[in-house]
């Protein structure tokens, strides 16, 4: 047996069903919108964590009377400055 008594049978049934009622045209509409939703989701979930380390570090610098300075160097400029 499967998952609560569920089959494969019973789920390759239940399958049959559900595209005999909703058609594969609105099933892949309805993936699709799923996908897009899960996407943006993930984004401002990322976008959330961060704005919150933005802050955090900020309260930690006022806190203390510093700023942040930050330098973006790439590696290859720094194998370059080694040579």
């Amino acid at each position: 047996m499967g998952f609560g008594g569920i089959g494969p049978g019973s789920l390759i049934l239940i399958l049959v069903i559900v595209i005999l009622l909703f058609g594969t045209k609105k099933l892949r509409n309805v993936g699709g919108d799923l996908g897009g939703a899960l996407k943006s989701f993930r984004k401002a979930v990322k976008d959330g964590k961060d704005e919150a380390s933005d802050d955090e570090a900020s309260k930690i610098a006022k806190k203390e009377g510093t700023t942040i300075d930050a330098e973006v160097v790439k590696e290859e400029d720094k194998e370059k400055d080694k040579s």
